[in-house]
């Protein structure tokens, strides 16, 4: 488990004049729609973005910050409650079932110990002596407290949560700036938030008090501004994400020697952001930004191999903000409107699976349509027969949810529709994943023409030699008919010989269309087409004539 802090974002996080403005969280909360069924990522509007803000991650609940409240929602993303009241929240610690919750207050120079099932402040810690606690970390029933000193002198401190009144127990950490913390098993890093060089010092915390292991010297390794810092689960490594030298940085948290970098690769653009370690301690999730862009990379611990990654939904990441809910990750998002977004990233720790989707050209409204696709996995294992969830959105965004399909045994499905209307389509094709891949999905757009039809109207009884005038219309639902192009028109005369002559008449800006025929005796059909154009589909109507010899 990965406890986050906050000192530091207040630097990454400069917006001009907004702290004042987005203290409070906007009225009635906006929640992305999110079935728990749904394999698919989410992002949760959480209204309004805070400088004090931090996310952790314990049982089934997420805890977010936001100033003066806190957010708890389920692992899908759904948000359960809100915990309001506070004076400035920043700093987060989870238990590892997620039933207690610590928050940093620095407002009122507290800690508050919370119940997540009744969202209720069970007992508070005065801390004023201390100054503004911001950072926080759990091992076990020890809580480790950062605070900034309110502007004086920075520090952290130690909390025996097993007794009713837990007194502070302060121990030394030569900071320059506020701290940023971190810990699992018997390891405790502290690292400067700010500045350049920026130090972490790291902590035994086996025994009844901390024990100082050593400092990785920010001058030495050119360390600048710390944005995050995670402990492997069982302590043995430290994971740092300094905005200099631009990588995830991995250290043995015994010798402190550096044992790995994590470095950019085709899809992580930007600067180290946030990072967070796998219960398992098998992968490193590390998120960048770089201006608009950016993006999540997961990455295998031991060889340090790209196997994941995801661009960013919305805005930017908020530093020091992701945590695993096991094969889940969670982060938070910051927006331009000064919006919070909790971003889930759904089973990124399993091998990945693609879906492939096409379709047939020249589909035309309520006609059957045929859509192909593959299901496949990256391992290279067979699919079998898997269930896919199929969407269909029409062009004014109305979406319905179609028949499932059920693949073949090589993966291999076929799709039929009828669409109901012409125009640009698009087809959503959902595999929900199962225990050893990672969902996926795949989207088509398709044009399909729009229905059309064709009038043709004229006498239906004459006398030969007489000029016969013949009209009509094209007609298209759900747009413009055109306005231009060519009807065929083709004659067939009744009978043993059967002849048949074509000729083709001009459409008028009124989508109307005429000609004229003076045939001889016996009966014809008329009949005219359209052979339908990039939105439009084919037409044709037809006519009889019966044309008699004149009366002697």
């Amino acid at each position: 488990m990965r406890f986050l802090s906050a000192t530091p974002r207040r630097s990454a996080l400069s917006w001009p004049g907004a702290l004042a403005g987005v203290l409070a969280l906007t009225a009635g909360l906006l929640i992305a729609p999110v079935s728990p069924a749904s394999a698919e990522d989410s992002v949760t509007d959480l209204g309004a973005f805070s400088y004090s803000t931090d996310l952790v991650v314990g049982g089934n609940k997420v805890a977010v910050s936001i100033d003066d409240r806190i957010v708890i929602a389920d692992t899908t993303g759904e948000v359960e409650g809100t915990i309001t009241g506070l004076s400035g929240a920043y700093g987060l610690a989870m238990t590892p079932d997620g039933t207690r919750l610590y928050a940093a207050l620095t407002g009122s120079g507290e800690v508050a110990e919370i119940d997540t099932a009744t969202r209720e402040i069970t007992r508070r810690v005065d801390l004023t002596a201390y100054g503004c606690p911001s950072s926080l970390a759990l091992t076990g029933e020890r809580l480790w407290v950062g605070y900034d000193g309110c502007g004086g002198a920075s520090g952290a401190l130690g909390l025996d949560l097993s007794v009713t009144t837990p007194e502070p127990a302060p121990f030394e950490v030569p900071l320059k700036s506020g701290p940023y913390l971190a810990a699992a098993g018997n390891t405790l890093v502290v690292g400067e938030g700010g500045g350049s060089p920026a130090d972490l010092f790291v902590y035994d915390v086996s025994g009844a008090a901390p024990v100082f292991r050593g400092e990785i010297d920010g001058h030495t390794y050119s360390h600048g501004r710390l944005n995050d810092v995670a402990v492997t689960p069982d302590g043995s490594h430290v994971i740092s994400a300094f905005v200099l030298p631009d990588a995830f940085e991995m250290w043995d948290a015994a010798t402190l020697a550096l044992v790995h970098s994590y470095e950019k690769g085709p899809e992580a653009e930007g600067y180290p952001a946030t990072v967070a370690i796998s219960p398992d301690g098998a992968y490193i999730a590390g998120g960048r930004n770089q201006l608009s862009a950016g993006g999540m990379t997961l990455y295998d611990r031991a060889s340090g191999a790209e196997i994941y990654a995801a661009s960013l939904p919305e805005g930017e990441i908020v530093n020091g903000s992701a945590a695993f809910s096991g094969r889940d990750i969670f982060s938070l998002l910051k927006t331009d409107s000064d919006h919070l977004y909790l971003w889930r990233l759904h089973d990124v720790t399993l091998p990945a699976s693609t879906l492939t989707l096409t379709a047939e050209s020249g589909g035309a409204a309520q006609q059957p349509l045929t859509l192909t696709g593959r299901l496949a996995f990256d391992d290279g294992t067979v699919p079998g027969a898997q269930p896919l969830a199929v969407t269909r959105t029409l062009p004014d965004g109305t979406s319905t949810e179609l028949p499932s399909v059920t693949t073949a045994a090589d993966g291999t499905f076929t799709i039929t529709d009828t669409p109901p209307i012409g125009g640009e389509l698009t087809y959503t094709v959902l595999w929900n994943g199962d225990e050893s891949h990672r969902w996926s999905k795949a989207s088509l757009t398709t044009a399909v023409r729009y229905v059309t039809t064709l009038t043709l109207t004229g006498p239906t009884s004459a006398v030969a030699g007489t000029r016969l005038v013949f009209s009509g219309q094209l007609q298209v639902t759900g747009a413009t008919a055109p306005r231009s192009g060519t009807i065929t028109v083709r004659r067939t005369r009744s009978g043993n010989d059967g002849e048949t002559v074509q000729w083709r008449v001009g459409i008028n800006p009124s989508a109307s269309y005429m000609f004229t025929d003076v045939p001889s005796a016996g009966e014809y059909t008329y009949t005219a087409h359209w052979a339908g154009g990039g939105q439009t589909g084919p037409a044709q109507a037809s006519h009889v004539v019966t044309v008699y010899e004149p009366t002697k």
